[in-house]
């Protein structure tokens, strides 16, 4: 038995796939200059169809979040700076291409791998998979295709890269790798194409061979290798339950979010393009809690017009309903850049211009997409929030902006909403301990818990150096969503949360008690928290959160949950 990360949630028992990559082989050779360079030209053209290929067998089976890290490597192949760096090096050193590409692709590697920035760490990854392609084509390396896979399989792998996954099919019931997380692209794939999966599973290239059976825990982040056929009795009977559970679930799907005491909360998911709402309904999703408009930015080559705005915004309310439909204005900056806009050079961009702060400063950035939102409020219930509020000035101030241009449109002759509600985040610690007074300005809040945990913390969540403080049950973490849900009741407003928190099992008993009104997550975990709410009563969660508060540590917290709530 080998130990890994449970990366997506499931049981497969199934004969191994190992997944052998070419070895590349690179030899610097002096070489005929024009030759080399159709040569390169060839190879990057075959580069471009074989993702333009993987992305078309992916749509569909992912969302346009994940899609997007395609179009990401078709604009790296296609970027001029790259070409061109590996072209000079052809030309100066008169060398072969498959050597100039090397050269190249490895510095790029290793600049992204260098930086502090664990966005820009992950850019690597894209960068191999990119070059690797590319060197294949170049050396006349065949690469393998997973969606030929014809016998049901559990592939076996150093690392799937986002290209790899995409191409998994029916016959894929699962994956083990040697490396990765939990938030690596292939573990985020994996829970989209809901397949099993375990990740960071050091040994299991040199203990799985091609053919072995293999049983796959990924509730557990276990690996059994050539199991005998009593542990496989027992893990088919664990894989009939978890399927089991999967169908219950469904049941609870068009079920109000109901405490056994009768206490109605919202259940709402997460979006990042409007395509995704067609997954928040499948799920039972009770509104959208969080549209991360960013991506609309990162996904284009410049700023997104209002009218281009408009219609991504109109598509969204409009699939949802009439339901509540929570979007947070432009979050950029940080680990999250634009090839079109320079931010400024910052010793740490996490804690500088970004989210609100950029937008008070670029208002015309900020009315673009004000006046688009504004626009579309009549085809649904719309709710604005900012990010990364510190002060109650800068609410006031972005909130003052927000009003002129509703003025503006509405002097204009254009139909507004006249329900449209203004809260924001609460991310940033001060926030959380000014509440009360934020919650005289603000229509709701939305706790992004993500944040609030690194920055109460002062550590940032994506180093694994200290990710033992990540700490979503530490007691004061737990006071200040307390003091923010608090801050907003006294004024009569809703507090709602769209942190990895709100979609925890154990979390979701502690925020119940806490007075949590709405809970917002990825689609996928929507009916499970359903039935944690329908199963508690929110009177004992109450006293359940009130002993919590009281404790010590984190460990002490989790533990009093399990106890209480089996």
């Amino acid at each position: 038995m080998l130990k890994g990360i449970a990366a997506s949630s499931g049981i497969a028992i199934a004969k191994v796939y190992k997944l052998v990559q070419p070895t590349v082989e690179v030899v610097k050779k002096e070489a005929n200059v024009e030759e080399e360079i159709r040569k390169f030209q060839a190879a990057l053209e075959e580069t471009k169809k074989d993702i333009e290929m993987i992305k078309e067998k992916a749509t569909g089976k992912l969302s346009a979040e994940e899609l997007a890290v395609f179009d990401a490597h078709l604009m790296m192949i296609g970027d001029p700076e790259l070409q061109s760096q590996i072209t000079s090096k052809i030309e100066d050193e008169q060398v072969n291409a498959e050597y100039a590409a090397n050269e190249v692709s490895n510095a790029m590697i290793q600049m992204f791998e260098a930086m502090d920035n664990d966005y820009f760490r992950e850019r690597a990854a894209d960068v191999k998979d990119v070059t690797f392609r590319l060197k294949c084509h170049l050396l006349g390396l065949r690469i393998p295709d997973l969606s030929l896979i014809d016998e049901e399989s559990i592939v076996v792998a150093h690392d799937l890269t986002p290209s790899d996954t995409a191409q998994l099919n029916q016959f894929a019931k699962g994956f083990a790798t040697a490396i990765g997380g939990r938030t690596s692209h292939s573990a985020i794939m994996a829970r989209s194409l809901e397949i099993p999966a375990v990740v960071g599973c050091s040994d299991i290239l040199e203990k799985a061979q091609h053919g072995d059976m293999l049983i796959l825990d990924a509730l557990e982040g276990e690996v059994f290798i050539n199991p005998d056929q009593a542990l496989i009795a027992k893990y088919e009977e664990k894989a009939r339950a978890f399927v089991e559970e999967k169908q219950a679930l469904q049941a609870l799907k068009d079920k109000p979010s109901i405490s056994l005491d009768g206490h109605h909360v919202e259940l709402a998911g997460n979006i990042g393009t409007p395509k995704d709402v067609e997954g928040v309904l499948r799920h039972g999703g009770e509104g959208i809690g969080l549209y991360r408009t960013e991506f609309l930015y990162m996904n284009a080559d410049h700023f997104p017009t209002e009218d281009e705005q408009f219609e991504a915004y109109k598509e969204v309310l409009e699939g949802m309903q009439g339901k509540r439909v929570v979007v947070r204005t432009l979050d950029i900056g940080g680990d999250k850049t634009l090839p079109y806009f320079t931010f400024p050079e910052e010793m740490n961009p996490f804690l500088g211009y970004r989210a609100i702060r950029l937008c008070l400063d670029r208002t015309d950035i900020f009315r673009t997409q004000l006046r688009a939102l504004i626009r579309a409020s009549v085809y649904g219930h719309l709710c604005i929030m900012f990010p990364m509020i510190a002060t109650v000035q800068e609410f006031r101030d972005a909130k003052a902006i927000f009003l002129e241009e509703k003025e503006k449109l509405v002097n204009e002759g254009v139909k507004v909403a006249d329900n449209i509600e203004v809260g924001m985040m609460v991310e940033i610690p001060a926030a959380a301990v000014n509440a009360d007074n934020f919650a005289k300005e603000a229509d709701f809040f939305s706790i992004g818990t993500n944040d609030l945990i690194q920055y109460s913390m002062a550590a940032d969540r994506m180093s694994e150096h200290v990710s033992y403080l990540y700490q979503p049950y530490n007691p004061s973490i737990l006071r200040l969503v307390k003091m923010t849900i608090d801050g907003a009741h006294k004024e009569g407003k809703w507090a709602g949360m769209c942190g990895e928190m709100a979609g925890e099992p154990h979390a979701v008993a502690l925020l119940l008690g806490l007075g949590l009104d709405e809970f917002s997550m990825s689609a996928t975990s929507i009916l499970k928290a359903r039935k944690v709410v329908t199963s508690l009563n929110k009177k004992e969660m109450e006293e359940l959160a009130k002993e919590a508060l009281s404790l010590s540590t984190a460990e002490e917290v989790l533990a009093l949950v399990k106890e209480k709530i089996k």
